[in-house]
């Protein structure tokens, strides 16, 4: 471009120039004229004719004189264009190009009076050789050019990317800046905050999901596509007994000696999912290893630890029930069976009868008892989702249970007193009445004659404690761990005698689970039990509402 522009210039100055020149040369051709004209050859002695050529050609084109050259050694010019012109015209001019000397020269001719010629003759270089003689003081103002360019665009580029490069990121907006870049950095601005907010987002994500994984009771482990550890969380280091401080990024095959684990992921590894059960040092786990695939290829592996314990306790615990209610049904059925067998045949003396048909009716009675409890534990396993919570009085809850069993008390020869005082909690009513039902029940069951069952109400400052204490026969030490599981009984000829399910204390310790209730036993033999069961209090709203109490 630089280029480009300098030829065009010098080539419009070069055609200037040269107008120009040939313009002085007219001048001083006809100045010239005048002066030969008047004085003749002698006009020419001692006269310096640079920087132009004289030639004075006599009318048959012979060279009389010329400023440069010997006369005699020159040619005829009568052929020349300019002194045809002159001859002709009285003026004449042209110009001719020097390949050789790579100059070009121009060329004015006047005839004189006496039909003479005078030719004056001016030379210069052509545009090539000026721009060759011109080309160091070019090539000077090109590099100072240059050198110009670069420190001021240098300078130029500071004062533009300095803004930028003093830029805080975190508040691009509080930068000093020129008005051209504010709409970058308000850009940038607004990026910066969705990328803080999405940062932000997946920080409390990833720590929702740290904490959902270390807390787990499953061990998990996340393996890369080469068997790194890319996740572990501490239930999975503690069942594996891994002694390294961090697993993460550590080869599972260095730091575990559990085979089957191992044998696992390396199936896995090899897009291979698969389960079986191990063995640890806590007891028996369950083992899932599944691959991870992405664009069909393994690219990772999660390793999954259950804890089959429980799982086998509840499976054994499911055939204990089963076998006792079984049991249960089978010898009230079998009673019935067998009253009703004799009654049909006749076999039974009238008088007898009666007795026989109260058999009947008690133990259809116990059967009826048994089903129904088993029935509400069955409902209590699942949650009882479909009662509702209400506020309650549980003194006058604990008064109505009192008086339903005020027959059954008198027919043992055992006294019930309340105590306390109104006390509100949250709680779904025919689940609260149940508790206290049970717990009174088994008080007077499990009394003397002549005994005392006092139930107490009372207001903490967190909590409302219901307290049943008995004055009966008390439950030894190592039985008080076991009497809330299902059909457990100390006594198993006196429980059967007193026609107890099994089930009563069972139900109280998961209605007091869903109500969020602790639940304290305290017993000495041949002195009584006392269980306490803590109720949490419930923040009551002052909107007049009401507790609805027992009638």
């Amino acid at each position: 471009m630089f280029l480009s522009s300098l030829i065009l210039i010098m080539g419009v100055l070069y055609g200037y120039f040269s107008d120009v020149q040939f313009e002085q040369l007219k001048i001083q051709t006809n100045l010239l004229s005048h002066s030969v004209a008047h004085e003749g050859i002698r006009y020419f002695d001692g006269l310096n004719f640079e920087p132009y050529r004289i030639t004075w050609i006599l009318p048959d084109g012979t060279v009389r004189y010329d400023s440069r050259s010997d006369t005699a050694s020159m040619e005829n010019h009568l052929e020349r264009t300019e002194i045809r012109e002159a001859l002709a015209d009285g003026y004449g001019e042209s110009d001719r190009y020097s390949a050789t000397l790579m100059e070009r020269s121009f060329y004015c001719a006047k005839r004189l009076d006496d039909g003479s010629v005078l030719r004056l003759c001016a030379t210069h270089g052509t545009i090539f050789i000026l721009l060759l003689g011109m080309s160091q003081p070019i090539f000077l103002v090109f590099a100072i050019a240059i050198i110009l360019s670069v420190v001021l665009a240098a300078r130029l580029s500071n004062n533009i990317v300095k803004p930028l490069n003093e830029l805080d990121l975190e508040n691009p907006v509080k930068a000093a800046y020129y008005e051209e870049l504010s709409p970058l950095l308000l850009r940038i601005a607004s990026q910066q905050n969705q990328l803080k907010l999405k940062e932000d987002q997946l920080e409390q994500k990833q720590e929702e999901l740290h904490t959902v994984i270390s807390n787990m009771k499953e061990g998990m482990i996340l393996l890369s596509s080469h068997g790194t550890i890319l996740s572990i969380n501490r239930t999975a280091v503690s069942l594996l007994d891994l002694s390294e401080t961090s697993c993460t990024g550590k080869q599972l095959f260095a730091i575990s000696s559990c085979q089957p684990l191992l044998q696992a992921a390396d199936s896995a590894l090899h897009g291979i999912a698969g389960e079986q059960t191990i063995p640890l040092k806590t007891g028996r786990y369950q083992l899932a290893a599944g691959p991870i695939f992405s664009n069909n290829a393994v690219s990772g592996v999660t390793l999954l630890l259950y804890d089959l314990t429980e799982k086998e306790k509840a499976e054994q615990m499911r055939r204990e029930f089963t076998a006792n209610v079984s049991h249960e049904l089978k010898t009230p059925l079998h009673s019935i069976s067998g009253y009703a067998e004799l009654l049909k045949n006749n076999m039974v003396k009238p008088e007898d009868i009666c007795p026989f048909a109260d058999k009947i009716y008690t133990e259809a009675r116990r059967m009826a008892i048994l089903v129904e409890d088993i029935m509400n534990l069955s409902h209590l396993d699942e949650g009882a989702a479909d009662m509702h919570f209400e506020l309650q009085d549980l003194f006058a809850a604990a008064s109505a249970a009192a008086d339903s069993l005020s027959h059954e008390a008198a027919a043992a020869g055992v006294t019930i007193r309340l105590s306390g005082e109104t006390a509100i909690i949250n709680a779904i009513p025919q689940l609260l009445f149940g508790m206290i039902f049970n717990l009174c029940d088994n008080a007077i069951k499990y009394n003397h004659s002549g005994g005392t069952v006092l139930v107490t109400v009372r207001s903490k400052e967190d909590s409302v404690l219901l307290v049943v204490r008995d004055t009966g026969i008390g439950i030894p030490s190592e039985h008080q761990e076991h009497i809330f599981e299902r059909f457990y009984r100390v006594d198993k000829s006196h429980s059967k005698q007193l026609g107890g399910t099994g089930l009563g204390l069972s139900i109280v310790k998961h209605a007091a689970k869903i109500h969020q209730a602790d639940i304290r036993l305290q017993s000495t033999p041949g002195d009584g039990t006392t269980i306490t069961v803590l109720f949490p209090k419930p923040e009551i709203k002052t909107d007049g509402m009401l507790p609805v109490s027992f009638a």
